[in-house]
């Protein structure tokens, strides 16, 4: 059974078995991480997804992170993923940004090499935007 297949079979236990919070526990991503911001943090902003961007964060966690970080075999530290719209206006967000929707994360391996790699296994993996960013410095992922 393949890498994702086994996954995909583990989640879907733990979906039947178990609440949300413990269906984290089976993969490196969190909602929280995802959601977490300084600059929301430093001007007191509710970063807080509305239920159905959950859905569209488990998603982007399901199809694209975990596989990526399973491939890539080392961790992977996300810089920024969901922001409600006075989040994203305040990091210079585009209006019509993926990352509004709960669909796209910035992220980095820690080194340009290590980006490099993990840019090659996003690749192969579904998504609608791949860009490549700061020089190297993070890699940003829409799905």
């Amino acid at each position: 059974m393949k890498n994702r297949e086994l996954m995909a079979a583990v989640v879907a236990m733990a979906e039947f078995a178990s609440p949300a919070k413990a269906k984290e526990a089976l993969v490196h991503f969190t909602v929280d991480e995802l959601t977490r911001s300084a600059v929301a943090s430093s001007m007191n902003i509710d970063n807080t997804p509305p239920a159905h961007i959950v859905g569209n964060i488990h998603r982007l966690i399901g199809d694209v992170l975990e596989p990526a970080r399973l491939r890539f075999g080392a961790p992977i530290y996300v810089n920024s993923g969901y922001r409600c719209p006075q989040l994203n206006r305040a990091v210079g967000g585009v209006a019509r940004s993926y990352h509004l929707q709960g669909r796209a994360a910035d992220f980095t391996t820690g080194t340009v090499d290590g980006n490099r790699r993990l840019w090659r296994i996003l690749c192969d993996l579904p998504h609608v935007e791949l860009i490549w960013e700061g020089g190297g410095a993070w890699i940003h992922v829409a799905y």
